[in-house]
């Protein structure tokens, strides 16, 4: 840990601790706290003169790029930018080689760092580079978009893309830190925010029927206008705990953490067939929980009035409703690529109420046919 003396800023900040067996990590949520980056660091214990490769993309590194650099500079630290095309038609493996060749480059040792500051696909793939460049270096995770912030940065989950499916390349490798400063959501586009929005209801159907409820109260949570400054923080690390509790609690998806792919199953077949790209990965969730929601009332696991809440908040925080026009073969070959197929069975994230979930393993071909045949209707 640095010395007192070392933490010169005052930022009022809210801390969350991800209480992993080995290597717990704090998420550090607050106004500014980009700036004390440095700082955090030194709190952690890396020592001032360690290299850090700051990976970013341009929308990101123009506005913010200057505090993380100067903050990590201020505390002693030898760092570097490396910035990248960072769109979901980037997560592929070349662009992680574009990071190794920078890390070399840089001369990184394995007391070295990577510092991702960015959206969900740069700290992915910042992760994952970190994972695999000599074995496993530290990471650290700046999000700066609402779906990074809420559920991408936490937890450890890093990868790329294949053309046969989304995030089938990738690695468990926890992060050392998190740090969330709202106030890079000033400059966030809007369908960026919305496409957030979508993991947070998603954190309401898993196991916060209060934060669905006041979702749903809100005259606009379309945007961070509507939501109010104090409800968007509420959100952030309301949102944070949920994801540190269950990552604590199963970190490697041998149970529990499978829940958090609420949406995604459906949501990954959007995504592959439609192209990465062509949706935000939050809105494809939302398509994923729309669909996945329509199965659960087929199956008699929830109420058509719950599936309507569902769909209502989905549309009312400006996230796609209507499933796209797909290729029903495609679909269930797709399906069948996918991470969380367990001895050839598909496994879904079921909603049985707001506010509860189950996995279930024994979903018929025939009852997802229909499922995507009423959702056409």
């Amino acid at each position: 840990m640095g010395s007192p003396g070392c933490m010169t800023t005052s930022i009022t900040s809210h801390r969350i601790n991800v209480a992993l067996e080995r290597n717990p990590y704090d998420v550090v949520i607050g106004d500014g706290v980009l700036g004390t980056v440095g700082e955090e660091l030194r709190r952690i214990g890396a020592k001032p003169g360690r290299k850090i490769l700051v990976v970013s993309n341009a929308d990101v590194a123009g506005p913010y790029g200057e505090a993380c650099l100067n903050s990590l500079k201020a505390q002693g630290y030898n760092v570097e930018m490396l910035v990248i095309e960072a769109g979901e038609d980037q997560k592929h493996l070349q662009t992680v080689s574009q990071i190794h060749d920078a890390a070399f480059a840089f001369k990184l040792e394995r007391s070295s760092m990577m510092l991702a500051l960015g959206g969900g696909v740069v700290g992915d793939m910042t992760g994952f580079a970190a994972a695999t460049w000599l074995r496993g270096i530290g990471v650290t995770q700046v999000p700066t978009t609402l779906l990074a912030m809420v559920d991408a940065s936490i937890g450890g989950k890093t990868g790329v893309n294949h053309p046969g499916g989304k995030n089938l390349i990738g690695a468990f490798h926890q992060p050392n830190l998190v740090l969330i400063d709202p106030k890079t959501l000033d400059t966030l586009p809007i369908r960026e925010f919305r496409a957030g929005m979508a993991e947070v209801i998603k954190y309401g159907i898993l196991g916060d029927p209060d934060l669905f409820n006041e979702l749903e109260a809100c005259d606009d949570p379309s945007n961070p206008e509507g939501l109010g400054r104090e409800k968007l923080e509420s959100i952030l690390r309301r949102s944070a705990a949920s994801k540190a509790r269950i990552v604590a609690a199963d970190e490697r998806e041998g149970g529990l953490r499978a829940v958090l792919n609420y949406g995604h199953t459906f949501g990954h077949v959007v995504e592959a067939l439609c192209g990465y790209g062509t949706w935000l990965h939050g809105e494809a969730v939302a398509l994923g929980m729309v669909a996945v929601g329509e199965l659960a009332v087929q199956r008699g696991n929830w109420s058509r009035i719950d599936a309507e809440r569902q769909k209502q908040l989905i549309a009312k925080a400006g996230l796609p409703t209507t499933w796209p026009e797909l290729n029903l073969e495609a679909v269930l070959h797709t399906l069948q690529g996918d991470k969380k197929v367990r001895d050839g069975q598909l496994r879904f994230v079921i909603p049985t109420g707001i506010g509860s979930v189950e996995i279930q393993n024994d979903i018929s071909r025939d009852e997802i046919t229909h499922c995507l045949e009423q959702l056409a209707a």
